[in-house]
């Protein structure tokens, strides 16, 4: 007899880690705030992941039909700054969430919607970051008619940074993460336009106006920083770690954050382990899969959301001095 394990949280995290566990026969129910299929602040860039973890939570034919992005340029307000490879996917997260949501079902898992739990004995935690006072705010919304020169179209501004990733149906998905000044009167997708136009973003506001911006694809968030989050219990996804989104692993560290959790879920399934001691090794394991990454992160991004050093590394980045394509490594 397996123990039977609840997941609150239905994001990227919660729902890879429910269908690796029902594959193993794990007796599984997942509480979701919300309902799918929904749009969720993301980049929709899916870059890092290793094809292996994919197919150990049992996922990897999620991401049929994932745009393949090779090629990303960096700006900032006074133009192009360097081109460089990538390697990734694009594919939204309306429709990745719902495509999760029926392989778990499909699989004998027990899904339910619109619902708030709280933490306990057999809970893992994946309701993603918790709501702490923060500055910051991120906008996102899908356009059509947007013209990319790249697979991946990064920009940063005075006040923050965004992205332009090609994903599913010729749709290209607009996400930014800005210092929250007060627009009144500005909601939508025009919040996210003036808010790279207060940037100076000028000329990205502009494409942004000629293009279809898709209403109900908008969404925000706030309440929130990144970096290690103050969590507790056996917890996973952006309930631990958040790295700042400007490095384009957030959705890849959500699946490998599953796949750490995996063999910990399993030896307290298995009563191989206590409650205690399965969350224990589980912190650990991904403090040691994601130190590096979440510290680099980290200070890239407060270079690059302060005025003054961001504009020093793109005058070296220019001029050939500094190597961006180089930092991708630590940022994996």
């Amino acid at each position: 007899m397996l123990r039977p394990l609840t997941i609150a949280g239905g994001g990227l995290a919660g729902l890879s880690l429910a269908i690796a566990l029902r594959e193993r026969d794990v007796p599984v129910t997942l509480h979701e705030a919300g309902a799918y299929p929904r749009h969720r602040v993301c980049g929709e860039f899916l870059s890092g992941v290793q094809t292996s973890t994919l197919q150990t939570l049992g996922i990897d034919m999620t991401l049929t039909g994932a745009v393949p992005l090779a090629s990303a340029r960096w700006h900032d307000p006074r133009g192009m700054v360097c081109d460089m490879k990538v390697g990734g996917l694009g594919l939204s997260r309306h429709l990745l969430d719902d495509r999760l949501r029926q392989r778990l079902v499909s699989l004998g898992g027990r899904l339910v919607t619109n619902s708030r739990i709280v933490p306990g004995e057999g809970t893992i935690w994946a309701a993603g970051r918790p709501r702490r006072p923060s500055p910051w705010i991120g906008l996102k919304c899908h356009a059509t008619d947007l013209p990319l020169t790249h697979d991946l179209e990064m920009f940063w501004g005075t006040n923050g940074y965004l992205g332009l990733a090609r994903i599913e149906g010729d749709k290209v998905n607009v996400c930014g993460l800005f210092k929250n000044t007060p627009l009144p009167g500005i909601k939508g997708p025009r919040l996210l336009v003036e808010m790279t136009r207060l940037g100076g973003l000028h000329r990205l506001a502009e494409r942004l106006e000629s293009a279809s911006l898709v209403e109900d694809s908008f969404c925000g968030v706030a309440g929130f920083e990144t970096g290690r989050q103050p969590s507790g219990g056996f917890s996973i996804g952006d309930a631990t770690h958040l790295i700042p989104p400007l490095t384009g692993n957030g959705m890849s560290m959500a699946f490998e954050s599953a796949e750490c959790a995996l063999p910990r879920a399993l030896d307290y399934a298995r009563g191989l382990s206590t409650w205690s001691a399965a969350a224990s090794a589980c912190a650990n394991d991904l403090e040691r899969r994601f130190a590096v990454r979440m510290t680099a992160a980290g200070v890239i991004q407060r270079i690059l959301t302060s005025p003054r050093l961001s504009r020093l590394v793109a005058s070296l980045a220019r001029s050939g001095l500094l190597p961006i394509p180089a930092l991708l490594p630590l940022l994996r």
